[in-house]
């Protein structure tokens, strides 16, 4: 009853719109992991709203909504989100939001502290979005964290905060500008508003799927994000993947009917970290102009460069995809030539490997192997059907196809709800 939609590459792939498209069918939307550092930006009947800790399901006025008790929990951004959404006109976002008491509370404090771990890395930063979420998960492993059913005893809330910063000021001193008293004194008002909110996720998921209710789940960051299976250390703190939507929202396995993989038909990432195919040249910043790649959460300009196959057969055998969303197709309109990675190569030996290592030091000593495709040089979003397509760009998408072993059922034609070419294939179950 149940469909996935995961990011494969480095995130920002556009997973909010393919969520917004399949909301109408849903009855519940959910986050399982992440928290406020993701950004999903959807176009609507003419406005843009952007989702950050929210779960882009609010878009739908007949979804439910679910944050997940993975999800490291910003409780102002939870609140300033609402607002923004009701500003722009959505209505009832109060009543369809609910939040696992089970989740982390990421405090002011997190990120105060995230800045300050990222200065003590210098060179070798992250790239964070400074939001605090690594830390909250950190704390979240020490088992020194505070859950969201604990704001409700406010005795324990107190200590446990108090002693959680008195922690981080004996590690950074007075580099730490944090005032942990003005932090409580916010979570009394907090403390009333979230009651309404708060909710046993187990017990609402379980109710869910016994009475077979289509549930979308909307994934945050994106594969090569994960802390297992991204490019670490340059990765999230979190499991992007299946594997972290099972454990965020004790979603039955058995009833998962899609996993839909979402691929931008280039590749971008934000931050430090390797980057195979990224183009430092006109190609790169055409993408960059073209794409308006910059951060829906950040600004931050997002690096850019050629789709790297490499990189979604590797997400492909972690996530199990039964489908593929491919985004962005017309930005690539004005390309004389496509290129695409199709794999690495030792340069001493000229060997292929077949492989995405685990070792940043033995992935960076390789080359890429590209192929090249001719582009098709003329604009596409007006086109509503797959055979509406010029050929070259038809030939792109089977290409992939071809590579990866799934099927692309969704294909991004331009930045609104409506610019989505849907393939009716058996991979989609509905």
């Amino acid at each position: 009853m149940a469909t996935l939609i995961l990011g494969s590459q480095w995130g920002d792939e556009g997973k909010g719109k393919l969520t917004d498209i399949l909301c109408p069918k849903a009855q519940i939307c959910a986050r399982a992991a992440g928290g406020h550092n993701a950004g999903h930006s959807i176009v609507a009947n003419g406005v843009e709203y952007d989702f950050h800790l929210l779960p882009s399901g609010l878009v739908n006025p007949n979804c439910m909504n679910l944050i997940g008790s993975s999800v490291v929990f910003h409780v102002p951004s939870f609140f300033s989100e609402l607002s923004k959404l009701e500003e722009k006109g959505l209505t009832d976002v109060h009543n369809r939001i609910l939040v696992s008491d089970r989740c982390h509370v990421n405090f002011d404090l997190h990120a105060a502290v995230d800045g300050l771990e990222e200065v003590e890395l210098g060179d070798r930063k992250i790239g964070t979005t400074g939001r605090g979420i690594g830390p909250s998960y950190s704390t979240k492993m020490a088992r020194s964290g505070v859950r969201i059913h604990e704001i409700f005893n406010e005795e324990i809330f107190e200590r446990k905060l108090r002693q959680l910063a008195a922690g981080y000021k004996k590690r950074f001193g007075d580099l730490l500008k944090y005032d942990v008293e003005e932090e409580i004194a916010r979570f009394k008002e907090y403390r009333v508003k979230l009651a309404r909110y708060t909710v046993d996720a187990i017990q609402y998921m379980k109710e869910a799927q016994d009475r077979g209710y289509k549930i979308l789940i909307e994934g945050a960051n994106a594969l090569m994000l994960d802390i297992d299976y991204g490019t670490y250390p340059y990765v999230t703190s979190s499991n992007t993947g299946l594997g972290g939507i099972i454990t965020g929202l004790a979603i039955n396995p058995t009833k998962i009917d899609n996993i839909i993989g979402v691929v931008k038909a280039y590749t971008t990432r934000v931050g430090g970290g390797p980057f195979k195919t990224e183009d430092l040249e006109e190609a790169g910043t055409k993408l960059q102009e073209i794409g308006r790649e910059w951060g829906v959460s950040t600004g931050r300009k997002r690096r850019c460069g050629w789709l790297d196959l490499v990189v979604l057969k590797y997400s492909t055998a972690i996530n199990n995809y039964t489908a593929l969303n491919l985004t962005k197709l017309d930005i690539l309109d004005t390309f004389e030539t496509i290129k695409v990675a199709v794999a690495y190569k030792d340069p001493q030996t000229g060997e292929e490997v077949e492989y995405f290592p685990a070792d940043l030091d033995i992935l960076d000593s390789l080359e890429v192997v590209y192929k090249e495709l001719p582009g098709w040089n003329k604009p596409i979003t007006d086109c509503k059907t797959y055979y509406d397509l010029p050929k070259e760009a038809r030939a792109y998408i089977e290409f992939i196809e071809e590579f990866v072993g799934v099927p692309i059922c969704y294909i991004g034609t331009g930045p609104k709800r409506e610019d989505m070419i849907v393939r009716k294939t058996s991979a989609i179950k509905e």
